[in-house]
């Protein structure tokens, strides 16, 4: 789970994992697609999308500076953009920004607009609202959970956030016109171009949002009124614990979508009613429960596509015996990881002892399991003999001297996560010879507990995945373990052990990467130092997350990329053609 101020953000796989079963294995999938295809009437170019609503009451939030879950980040990238976008090979692409320079230094970024940018009421979009986008969604009064995580590469965003200074306009966000804006950084990290794809700086209009209270999400129930989209689609109607309807921006600056509508339902009962639905044509796509997951992938409406997400376990350094580091090694090579993956989730994650996920920039083939042991299969003779190692260097005859040990999990009633939690309790049973008591608790209590370093549980599941924020190692290095990182519930190198000097200097080394500007270098090097965190079972990684559905054969030109957004220019290519079956849908 993402911690500190980002740890909503994998609500998306969460439910997935619940209800579905998401996860990643690299590259981008399309929609199923049956030979040639006509395109449909007009009033029949209508998409029901269920995976943005899928087991919500409603969205958590539209307002760009707040949004901090996967799936209202899914319909905000329908109707918002930014400087720049990830596209389908997860590359950095121009948005509003025609093109952009760098500094000989790295410390500055001067971005170019393109011309005759419009919001979708047809007020005029410059380079002045880029800058108040920004300095908006880093206000205290904002509260954004995430914005100063995101931006805080951008110079001073802390003394903004934190109250000290009343803007960072004309101080590290510079317009000396209206198609040109200047973003001064407060180090020259190469990825700052990643961070900035983010919601948290997309562009919302100035008028409208403070007519209706400019730190309140109030303004976000008039987007009805044809105002506030820089994005493809602009909203018709906003139900509340019903559903988002979107149609065509005509203002967008990029290829105009063919579709004539845009439905976003919401759905409580998550991918099991959504399934049953789509089973009777009442919406386009759907996720699958893991119980028909066997079934559903012999379809030939199936897909499946790779999500950037680690299922890991954690251990709490501060405390016994999970300071010492063979102990946290014996914990993961007594588990059988293919075994797991094999039981509960049947074949449809893929078993890991990866941090940084195949598919992205920094994946590393070569890493190998802690003390160097290949393969996720574990090796219950090298767990024994570090846990022996490692109770004889803390003084501890056998396993029954240990403290209580107790994994801290919340399941949020999933039987498949009680069943792994249970499988893992065997295993160290069988191979350690230690009981370890099994907690499940509330989801939120636990997201808490993890951020609160004096409720740090012991041991405790990720509840259930980290998914990536930006596709660049650092995400999973240096925010995940580097001194002072929000997200450190594990307490990697904030504590006494005798490899506490050892995980620090890591950190510093994890500094100095962001830093390198040389691509190549910077990539190596963090290979090493995951590695290095690997063999100190800083995180427990067990499995990696895939993403699979099935989608209408009338779906055409819909793509899926392994942050599981649709690119804004993408939805310029999706249509809906004359193939059946296809959602009972006409545009109302």
């Amino acid at each position: 789970m993402k911690f500190g101020s980002k740890f909503l953000l994998p609500v998306f796989c969460l439910l997935a994992m619940l209800v579905a079963a998401c996860g990643g294995s690299g590259g981008t999938s399309t929609a199923p697609a049956q030979g040639a295809h006509t395109k449909a009437a007009d009033n029949k170019q209508v998409y029901i999308a269920t995976g943005p609503g899928s087991g919500l009451s409603d969205f958590a939030s539209l307002d760009p500076a707040l949004i901090a879950d996967q799936l209202s980040a899914e319909v905000a990238t329908t109707l918002y953009t930014g400087l720049v976008s990830f596209d389908n090979k997860l590359d950095v692409h121009p948005q509003l920004a025609q093109s952009w320079d760098k500094a000989s230094d790295g410390l500055s970024y001067t971005f170019h607009l393109k011309s005759g940018l419009k919001f979708s009421d047809g007020t005029p979009l410059t380079a002045n609202d880029v800058a108040y986008s920004i300095d908006r969604a880093l206000q205290p009064q904002m509260k954004s959970t995430t914005a100063a995580y995101f931006l805080q590469y951008i110079k001073d965003s802390d003394k903004l956030n934190g109250g000290k200074i009343k803007t960072i306009i004309g101080d590290s966000l510079i317009v000396p016109d209206d198609n040109t804006i200047t973003i001064k950084l407060n180090k020259p990290v190469a990825f700052f171009l990643d961070t900035i794809a983010n919601t948290n700086a997309f562009v919302v209009e100035k008028s409208l949002v403070q007519k209706y209270g400019e730190f309140t999400p109030k303004w976000v129930d008039h987007l009805g009124d044809g105002a506030g989209s820089t994005g493809p689609f602009k909203i018709k109607s906003y139900t509340h614990g019903e559903k988002v309807d979107l149609v065509p921006n005509e203002n967008y600056y990029g290829t105009k979508p063919q579709l004539k509508e845009l439905i976003f339902p919401l759905n409580k009962g998550g991918n099991a009613t959504t399934r049953k639905d789509y089973l009777v044509d009442r919406v386009d796509d759907t996720g699958i429960p893991l119980t028909n997951f066997t079934q559903d992938k012999t379809r030939p409406d199936y897909h499946q596509h790779p999500l950037l997400a680690i299922n890991y376990y954690a251990m709490n350094m501060k405390i016994k015996p999970f300071d010492n580091t063979k102990i946290r090694q014996a914990f993961e090579l007594a588990v059988n990881k293919d075994l797991i993956v094999q039981k509960v989730w049947k074949n449809h994650y893929i078993a890991t002892n990866h941090i940084v996920p195949q598919g992205q920039p920094g994946y590393n083939p070569d890493l190998t399991g802690p003390a160097g042991v290949k393969g996720t299969a574990g090796d219950p003779a090298m767990a024994k003999q570090l846990f022996e190692q490692g109770l004889k260097e803390d003084g501890y005859n056998s396993a029954k001297d240990l403290p209580p040990l107790t994994l801290t999990y919340a399941s949020t009633g999933s039987q498949d996560v009680r069943d792994e939690m249970s499988i893992l309790q065997q295993m160290w049973q069988q191979v350690l010879g230690v009981t370890v008591k099994l907690d499940d608790i509330d989801f939120n209590k636990l997201i808490s507990d993890e951020q609160l370093s004096a409720n740090n549980p012991l041991m405790f599941y990720s509840g259930p995945a980290y998914i990536v924020d930006y596709p660049d190692p650092q995400d999973w290095t240096t925010l995940q373990f580097g001194k002072g990182a929000g997200q450190n519930g594990m307490n990697f190198g904030q504590n006494n052990s005798p490899d506490a000097a050892a995980q620090q200097a890591l950190q510093q080394r994890m500094e100095q990467a962001d830093v390198m500007q040389d691509p190549t270098a910077r990539l190596t090097e963090y290979n090493k130092i995951e590695q290095e965190l690997v063999n100190d079972v800083a995180w427990f990684p067990i499995e990696q997350q895939i993403t699979a559905g099935l989608t209408k054969p009338c779906v055409q030109g819909k793509t899926y990329n392994a942050m599981n957004l649709t690119p804004p220019d993408d939805w310029g290519k999706i249509y809906i053609s004359t193939d059946t079956p296809c959602a009972n849908a006409t545009v109302s």
